[in-house]
């Protein structure tokens, strides 16, 4: 939805001076009360609300733990993210994961005796204990140096997973030299590899349906990004996914690995690309308004298992017109945001119009990472209000307009004898958010809007005393 601009509002507000508030939408019956003659709307101040954590696309890991709770397997968890995917079983039983890269040398031990296998097939013991492996790929074995044809890979004993500088994992490691440098790649078996990684995306003390359904999605999410044209298959980081070794693991999501052995989730006879984030805010994304291509699986849809994940609802935030410009550094106040939605709700595009008129157009993204949000499940509205420019007698009704746009439950509070504020007025915005509400002040009073719980900017509006001439 593209919102009006500064001007635009600003003609809306100095014609209903003279030719009454905007109207109703349509099948409205209630007109808005007719407005005093209107001065021109203060400073905005913007509002912004939002809910959620991450990219809000598939599964939502604090929705997998409410539905968990309720006692959902895990089959139903993956069907109410992953809706029209199959449970099947995964086509490949190992993966190579890029655990080091780039690295001047490393240090590769086992607390048992292991091996080396070289280019040619031929095996060396190694004695227990650690060796450092520089690009050189020479290896000092019984006092006797010498140099092995890569690529080299060394093989855990019985019983003893190997570690690559103090940090444990499971499978064989393959040491190749690129541009003079080693890199080490994880040859592990496909369900191990989940071992290393389930134990980062969710507590341990979670339900085991929550932990079993992340470990679906795990899998399939590995296979489904499968690295091309390299000699290792996954990164160990988040362009794939946190691979932490055995360090990380735990009995009860070693557990959920072990029972739901080798399950993926395929959609048309494919390997499912099974996105997930920590929490949705209520609502999952679709595929195509993050990342740019629609898949039939990846829908957006109304999340309420979402609700007890603790960024479900973010604490709101204020901004005056000069800070928000600070806020993006910009050289000049931001006077007005125009804001286009995904069909998911979500911001496309936002578009920062400064007070030189200068627009600058961000995307979603941007926005979060100057602003530090945790989504892009944001709003940003904006609050303005226009003074009456004259007094009234006691008890006079005095319409109050201005812009009450994207936000929730907007409101005129009013200023107490006690310096409180207290409700006075639950305002009604038509579309474009502009609003009108009538006030009966029996002396001098001040007004602020308010939404979300935010306070916004204030009015005061002078009441002449009975009697007293204007």
């Amino acid at each position: 939805m593209l919102y009006l601009t500064a001007l635009v509002i600003s003609l809306v507000i100095a014609t209903a001076a003279v030719a009454g508030p905007p109207r109703p939408g349509p099948g409205s019956t209630t007109l808005p009360p007719e407005p005093t003659p209107a001065a021109a709307l203060s400073a905005p101040i913007y509002v912004l609300t939002g809910s959620g954590y991450g990219h809000g696309v598939g599964l939502s890991q604090w929705g997998a733990f409410a539905q968990a709770k309720a006692n959902r397997d895990y089959h139903q968890i993956l069907s109410f993210y992953y809706p029209g995917t199959t449970v099947a079983k995964a086509p490949i039983s190992k993966v190579r994961v890029l655990i080091a890269d780039a690295r001047p040398a490393v240090t590769i031990g086992s607390a048992l005796p292991f091996s080396v296998r070289d280019a040619s097939g031929a095996e060396t013991p190694l004695p227990a204990g650690n060796i450092i492996l520089k690009p050189d790929l020479k290896l000092v074995v019984d006092g006797v140096s010498t140099t092995l044809p890569a690529p080299l890979a060394f093989v855990p004993g019985p019983g003893s997973p190997l570690t690559l500088d103090g940090k444990g994992y499971r499978g064989q490691l393959r040491a190749t030299v690129t541009a003079k440098r080693l890199r080490i790649v994880d040859l592990v078996a496909l369900d191990a590899y989940i071992l290393g990684v389930l134990p980062g995306e969710m507590p341990n003390q979670w339900p085991a349906a929550a932990l079993e359904a992340q470990a679906v999605a795990a899998r399939s999410y590995a296979l489904a990004s499968i690295v091309k044209d390299q000699d290792f298959d996954l990164y160990a980081d988040p362009r794939s996914q946190m691979y932490y070794g055995i360090a990380a693991e735990s009995p009860a999501t070693t557990a959920a690995v072990q029972g739901t052995r080798s399950e993926i989730l395929t959609y048309d006879g494919k390997v499912a690309t099974t996105f997930y984030s920590s929490s949705s805010g209520g609502q999952t994304a679709a595929s195509e308004d993050v990342f740019g291509v629609k898949t039939p699986y990846l829908v957006s849809r109304p999340d309420p298992w979402d609700a007890l994940s603790p960024y479900h609802r973010w604490v709101p935030r204020t901004f005056t017109a000069a800070s928000l410009g600070i806020a993006f550094g910009l050289s000049a106040p931001v006077v007005d945001v125009e804001i286009v939605q995904t069909p998911s709700g979500r911001p496309a595009s936002v578009t920062l119009i400064k007070k030189t008129g200068v627009r600058v157009l961000l995307k979603a993204a941007d926005v979060r990472a100057r602003l530090g949000l945790r989504s892009t499940a944001f709003r940003l509205g904006v609050l303005r209000v226009a003074t009456p420019p004259f007094s009234e007698t006691p008890g006079t009704p005095v319409a109050v307009t201005g812009v009450a746009r994207d936000v929730d439950a907007p409101a005129l509070e009013k200023l107490s004898a006690s310096g409180s504020w207290v409700p006075a007025v639950r305002l009604k915005p038509v579309v474009d958010g502009s609003f009108a509400a009538t006030v009966r002040p029996t002396a001098t009073a001040t007004y602020r809007l308010t939404a979300a719980g935010q306070a916004g900017p204030a009015l005061t509006i002078s009441v002449a005393a009975a009697g007293v001439p204007r």
